[in-house]
């Protein structure tokens, strides 16, 4: 496992980081001492939907790190390139990037609305690939650069796309962009990966778009998947690059024995993620500690 010291004065983008699992990579890194851009949408808070970049900077700077607060949609090419531009003249670089931002509707073809469509691969896909074209002079003048997306193993069966076609396309596109730049920067030595949790997190996403409560009780918190990400960051990027991790078995095979830790509740069973491939064993058992 990484030090707790080894981002520090290292910066990082984070998209989506208002919230969930972006909010807690962003806190897992100031904890490091770590510079964070927290690019985001929210601006106000949501009744449904916690946290604003101004309130995620605060938790930034509570925990240790410094933060700047950036408003950004991932869909418009002029605020990506400004929001780089921004970052890299407050902090004087960017180390690394985070695309966690991700927009999900699962719904079969019929039920998809095209503009459902197109949000869902203008965030996930086009999103991811703008927001790494725009980080490439910043990263390439690292000395440690990490690209990271939340995006699942490239596992083409049926299942996955059955029944949300559109949002797998989406999320498989992400992957796909991870799959060609970890070839295509190697030489740079910038690290480009990408990250999946085995089971549900505990997010606004999950609680609004899965089942509510129920769901929430069966998943883990986002705290395993931001330990995954430090203890990646932590990784040589000339020689950690174009994995597709599972957040548990990663973390299993860096030490880590205590996963009961991340359950939100001990007595219920864990429920599996969408996209784990079937040949990926769980390091630990996910049923409920009776």
């Amino acid at each position: 496992m990484s030090d707790n010291t080894s981002l520090k004065g290292k910066t990082i983008f984070i998209t989506g980081a208002s919230r969930g699992i972006g909010h807690s990579i962003a806190i897992a890194a100031a904890k490091q001492g770590a510079n964070v851009a927290i690019a985001a949408k929210s601006t106000k808070p949501h009744p449904k939907l916690e946290g604003t970049i101004f309130t995620a900077a605060e938790d930034v700077e509570k925990a240790g790190g410094n933060a700047l607060a950036i408003r950004l949609n991932v869909r418009e090419e002029a605020h990506v390139k400004e929001a780089m531009e921004k970052t890299a003249e407050h902090f004087g670089g960017i180390d690394i990037v985070v695309n966690n931002a991700s927009a999900i509707s699962l719904s079969k073809i019929d039920k998809t609305e095209m503009k459902r469509f197109d949000l869902m691969n203008q965030v996930n896909a086009r999103g991811t690939f703008m927001i790494c074209k725009y980080a490439l002079p910043y990263l390439k003048k690292s000395d440690n650069p990490h690209i990271l997306s939340m995006s699942p193993p490239l596992d083409m069966q049926e299942k996955w796309f059955e029944g949300n076609v559109a949002y797998t396309m989406a999320k498989f596109g992400m992957s796909m962009v991870v799959l060609g730049l970890a070839g295509e920067l190697r030489k740079d030595g910038i690290a480009v990966n990408a990250l999946w949790p085995r089971t549900t997190i505990a997010t606004a996403a999950i609680k609004n778009i899965l089942g509510g409560e129920a769901v929430m009780q069966a998943s883990r918190t986002p705290q395993i998947v931001a330990d995954a990400a430090m203890a990646i960051f932590a990784k040589k990027a000339s020689e950690f690059s174009g994995n597709f991790i599972i957040d548990d078995t990663f973390l299993y095979e860096q030490g880590v024995r205590d996963f009961d830790k991340y359950r939100v509740d001990p007595t219920k069973d864990l429920m599996p993620d969408f996209f784990v491939p079937d040949d990926s064993i769980a390091p630990v058992n996910l049923k409920a500690i009776k």
